[in-house]
């Protein structure tokens, strides 16, 4: 039984959405706070899925989305009624793997539910265990002239030196190097790294952005094609 953690500070919201989650056979925990949810991880809970409101007291959810991010992978979904395109851009760009707003079709919410969990249990299946790696086995790295990214731990160096990516970062650098020379469209991007053909596509450009203020102080690895979009030209040892 897959186990959803659904974090709200209003008790009305989260009561119905235990009510809808269990009518579809989720195991379902609630939460109140950001202070809480992290309690409740560190205490040991292993959600498959946080769905995440942002209007929190105290810890805001995208304080909250960025403490999970830095010690726990999982599906995280903003579920807000700030429904402005820079809410949007901030809430992905910060690591949540999908926003949908409030009020939100029950039946829209379940299908983005199943669809992320499906997609983190591909890439679970895909990656060994951390005990299995620890064993020695083989770990896939793609590497170019400065600039190593290793798969299955998430991982990235530039000239030897480990550099710190969101996830999403990571999974925008690791397509965009496994397909070297060839020009993809925001339109493109976003929907090969986040899965969907809708949303703002700003938060592409924000996220090429990033990566190359954090890879790119020698030499460039993501090209802009003007008219088109981008293009990985990193040199392939």
């Amino acid at each position: 039984m897959e186990h959803v953690l659904v974090v709200d500070d209003n008790r009305e919201i989260t009561d119905l959405l235990q009510d809808i989650l269990e009518s579809e056979g989720y195991q379902v925990s609630t939460a109140e706070s950001g202070e809480q949810v992290l309690d409740m991880l560190r205490d040991g809970l292993e959600p498959d899925l946080v769905l995440l409101d942002i209007m929190m007291p105290n810890m805001s959810g995208y304080e909250l989305c960025a403490s999970i991010r830095r010690d726990w992978e999982m599906p995280i979904l903003f579920l807000s009624a700030k429904g402005k395109a820079v809410d949007k851009v901030v809430g992905l760009e910060i690591g949540a793997d999908d926003y949908i707003t409030k009020p939100f079709d029950a039946e829209e919410l379940l299908a983005r539910i199943r669809a992320h969990l499906r997609r983190y249990e591909r890439l679970r299946k895909s990656s060994p265990s951390r005990e299995t790696e620890k064993e020695g086995s083989s770990i896939t790295v793609l590497r170019f002239k400065g600039l190593e990214i290793h798969k299955e731990t998430y991982t990235v160096f530039v000239d030897g030196q480990k550099i710190e990516l969101s996830t999403k970062e990571f999974q925008l650098l690791t397509f965009l190097a496994e397909n070297p020379g060839i020009v993809f469209t925001r339109e493109q991007i976003y929907d090969r790294v986040w899965g969907y053909g809708y949303g703002s596509l700003n938060t592409v450009t924000v996220h090429i952005k990033n990566l190359r203020e954090k890879l790119e102080k020698e030499r460039t690895f993501i090209k802009t094609q003007w008219g088109t979009g981008y293009v990985f030209i990193g040199e392939k040892l």
